[in-house]
């Protein structure tokens, strides 16, 4: 039984306004005055309430171990791909069909991405302690990963942000744990809070700040070492040229174990299965 009644009933409670003094905005409860929650000085507050929230309602669907799976938005489902072609090639225009052709060849990362959240959900499933796919929450990669789940008939997480042109959560993101943040750096936090290992396909500026967070946090010991499995070694070491940083010593020898190149989510599976000792169904815990 509750010594005092909760903010919900508080709220509920409230008489509607009768005069001038009562409907003013300095009258109105704290935490439900939206005008005062927007507040410059309030953005502490609004940060911890994005911490928070996703928080408390995955530690409610009893989640613990993640896997994190980002990408390309621009890396589209290869079906799609493919009618791109045929009609880029029907419209005669040579720069299109370039393109679309392009666009075919890195599909191929798409149903790798499809593949690995779909045996990762379905394994860690039948031995009964789920590794769960999050991903950024949109199209692309992001969409493999949470499509590859939903196949396998498991949930899976998207954490979504606002952005100028509006990026819409892909439709295979289990409803209760789509969530969208405002704030990069507590998005960020909780691609990591409770992952397991991350996979890192082809992407442009916001895959590879998420790539270069996560190395440098394992990198100076700020979180623990997991492993780091970066799809496609042709398009990564053409890239970044990894050896040159060591050259130059901008980064220490040893350190560019802290990621793999993998190929085939068989592959990325392998490397998982040896990590956490996932072959037997009394060894997969993580």
């Amino acid at each position: 039984m509750r010594n005092f009644s909760s903010a919900e009933e508080d709220l509920r409670r409230t008489p509607p306004p009768l005069g001038v003094v009562d409907q003013a905005p300095s009258y109105r409860l704290a935490f439900a005055d939206d005008d005062f929650l927007v507040r410059e000085e309030l953005r502490p507050v609004r940060m911890q309430l994005e911490l928070l929230k996703p928080e408390l309602l995955q530690q409610e669907a009893g989640i613990e171990s993640t896997l994190v799976i980002f990408g390309s938005a621009r890396i589209p489902d290869p079906v799609k791909a493919q009618a791109e072609l045929d009609a880029a090639v029907n419209s005669g225009d040579a720069a299109r069909e370039q393109r679309a052709r392009t666009q075919l060849g890195m599909s191929a990362y798409y149903e790798e991405a499809r593949r690995l959240a779909e045996i990762v959900t379905r394994e860690t499933q039948r031995c009964g302690a789920p590794i769960y796919v999050v991903t950024g929450g949109g199209p692309g990669i992001m969409e493999a990963g949470n499509r590859g789940a939903f196949d396998a008939h498991g949930k899976s997480i998207g954490l979504n942000i606002v952005l100028p042109h509006e990026q819409h959560p892909n439709p295979y993101i289990t409803p209760e744990l789509c969530f969208r943040f405002h704030y990069f750096a507590m998005r960020k936090f909780h691609f990591l809070m409770r992952s397991v290992a991350l996979a890192c396909f082809p992407g442009g500026f916001g895959t590879l700040d998420e790539l270069f967070e996560s190395l440098t946090l394992i990198q100076t010991g700020k979180c623990r070492r997991r492993p780091i499995l970066m799809f496609g070694r042709e398009f990564w070491t053409r890239l970044i040229d990894f050896d040159y940083l060591i050259e130059t010593g901008m980064i220490s020898p040893g350190d560019e174990k802290l990621f793999r190149f993998v190929e085939t989510a068989e592959e990325a599976w392998e490397i998982l299965e040896h990590e956490y000792d996932l072959k037997g169904a009394a060894q997969c815990a993580v």
